[in-house]
């Protein structure tokens, strides 16, 4: 097995190469503006650290959100061409799962990213492999006191900027590229094993933080740059 893994969904640019026992080759660069320049660049350099092809891959595994709708799409974009040149399978991850098992944490926590517009896309963690919750997108004060957040440590770039909501940030602030391989990884294993046992963990299957999801953006609201609702199509006479 040779596991690409991408995310986008975040300000950082994380791309990874998994053999199924261990990273390979892995970067991330944080830059909310640029994911477009960036991605291609740091895949051609991952592959080279490994001293790989891209041919080479047998599944792509990309960040599915939540995440603002621009840089989100690049990934997305990218990994399902890489599938389709290819002909390998593309799943989605939760890119919320990528950080809290960054985050190494054992017991229950949230992590909370930036939604721009001073909102959070956040979801609460039994552990670093457990989500309890769907992903959500609130304001801050919306969830302040919430009892989903309250007195549990937060993960994530929105945790740092409301510490008035999350007093207990911790790291990562940013995906994690290693960390999202190798939970893909962990994933493709287990979901290889319950289909042995008759047992799926695809898409759609088990509890809200477990198995894959389609390869579709999850962005839980609107994009920016809409349509007005009265706008007027003015033909030339």
């Amino acid at each position: 097995m040779l596991l690409l893994a991408v995310d986008t969904a975040t300000p950082a640019v994380t791309v990874a190469l998994h053999d199924g026992s261990s990273v390979l080759a892995a970067e991330s660069q944080v830059d909310a503006r640029r994911h477009g320049e960036l991605l291609l660049p740091a895949v051609d350099r991952v592959l080279a650290e490994a001293g790989l092809k891209l041919e080479a891959v047998t599944d792509v595994v990309v960040g599915v959100g939540p995440g603002p709708y621009t840089g989100l799409r690049v990934g997305l974009v990218t990994a399902l061409t890489f599938g389709s040149v290819l002909g390998v399978p593309v799943r989605g991850l939760c890119t919320l799962d990528g950080l809290a098992y960054a985050s190494g944490l054992d017991g229950p926590f949230v992590v909370a990213t930036d939604a721009r517009r001073k909102e959070v896309y956040w979801a609460r963690y039994a552990d670093a492999r457990t989500r309890l919750t769907e992903p959500a997108v609130d304001r801050p004060a919306d969830i302040a006191g919430h009892e989903q957040v309250a007195g549990v440590p937060a993960v994530g770039a929105g945790a740092r900027l409301y510490p008035e909501v999350f007093p207990d940030a911790r790291g990562p602030e940013h995906q994690s590229a290693a960390a999202l391989a190798s939970l893909a990884a962990e994933r493709l294993a287990a979901a290889g094993a319950g289909a042995a046992d008759g047992v799926g963990t695809e898409a759609g299957a088990g509890g809200p933080g477990e198995g894959f999801l389609p390869a579709l953006p999850l962005y839980l609201r609107r994009p920016d740059a809409e349509v007005p609702k009265n706008y007027k199509v003015v033909t030339p006479k």
